[in-house]
């Protein structure tokens, strides 16, 4: 092992974050009892907002930024974990508080650290990532308030993105008839290739409406864009329908009303996929090996060298990145 390894190293000095590849020694690694030799990583909405120096995401400097990643173990500490076990690791304060994914060596808690399902490889993992790790939590939401296949519409917003792509092939593979809402014309192919049957303009739910109700529609929602789309969710949805909400891509203020809680029975639904147990993330991780269609997963993944998750950083900030991006930390 060479004495440093490469990776995006994030610094701050007099309040200006300064965000480059660099190489590392590995005695600055933090602690933690296993230590992986990435192989991917991923792109997350955090992840651009990190390799950009914006605020919010990254809490402690100097930081290597990256959510997910995935590898094999190189050195354990945890009974749990051998040398050459591949293994996943989805946002568990990664590239927030502890050193992420954009590096080619990691070392963390194995309580973070799950096992690669049999069925999913390392990079379809990182094709999966934070992403897609989400979708199926918010599918599994809307299954545990009562949604089953048969039922109305399921709408899927900003459809065209990482949680969004892995949402549609989820809901489809299950029975559901799946609606996608994106501002992308371009993407109404892709989207129905994942199996949306209908693609509508996110306009017509993040329009404003002079009611506190619409008639209903959606039996049940996955948003990914805050604002004013998920208040239009909200008006929309059925009674005792469910709208599970993981994201702001379109703001975080949400605009709305308590009728249709108080006349309607809705539920909203908040998803977070950094603060849950190890046995709560080997569930997730063993539903998506059984319910999302590797082969359209891989039609979502591009993979990109690390020294391109700046640019990719920027593009998927302003919404122009299209189903899930997974980096190769090696090239």
């Amino acid at each position: 092992m060479s004495k440093t390894f490469r990776a995006v190293l994030a610094t701050q000095n007099d309040g200006n974050t300064v965000v480059a590849i660099q190489n590392v020694p590995h005695d600055a690694l933090p602690t933690g009892n296993v230590l992986v030799r990435v192989a991917y990583s991923s792109l997350n909405y955090k992840d651009g907002l990190a390799v950009t120096g914006k605020p919010g995401v990254m809490r402690n400097y100097p930081m290597i930024p990256g959510v997910d990643l995935a590898g094999t173990v190189e050195q354990s500490e945890s009974p749990d974990f051998q040398v050459g076990d591949e293994v996943v690791v989805t946002g568990c304060g990664t590239s927030e508080t502890h050193w992420g994914g954009y590096a080619e060596y990691a070392r963390l808690r194995s309580d973070w650290i799950v096992p690669r399902p049999v069925g999913i490889s390392l990079k379809q993992s990182m094709g999966i990532g934070t992403a897609g790790f989400t979708a199926m939590q918010c599918v599994m939401a809307l299954e545990d308030h009562g949604l089953k296949p048969g039922s109305r519409e399921v709408v899927v917003t900003g459809a065209a993105g990482g949680v969004g792509s892995v949402a549609i092939a989820i809901l489809a593979k299950l029975g559901y008839d799946v609606v996608a809402s994106s501002g992308r014309p371009e993407t109404h192919t892709y989207l129905k290739s994942l199996g949306a049957r209908q693609v509508i303009d996110r306009a017509v739910l993040a329009g404003a409406s002079k009611k506190p109700m619409d008639p209903e529609r959606w039996g049940a929602a996955v948003d990914t864009v805050g604002g004013g789309t998920l208040a239009g969710v909200l008006r929309s949805l059925v009674a005792n329908g469910s709208v599970a909400a993981c994201g702001l891509a379109g703001g975080s203020a949400l605009n709305t009303t308590v009728f249709p809680f108080i006349l309607r029975g809705v539920n909203l639904l908040g998803v977070n996929s950094v603060q849950l147990q190890n046995s709560r993330r080997r569930e997730i991780w063993a539903r998506l090996e059984s319910d999302l269609p590797m082969d359209l997963l891989d039609s979502m993944i591009q993979v990109a060298p690390l020294d391109k998750v700046f640019e990719l950083g920027a593009e998927i900030l302003q919404g122009q990145v299209r189903g899930r991006v997974v980096i190769d930390v090696n090239s």
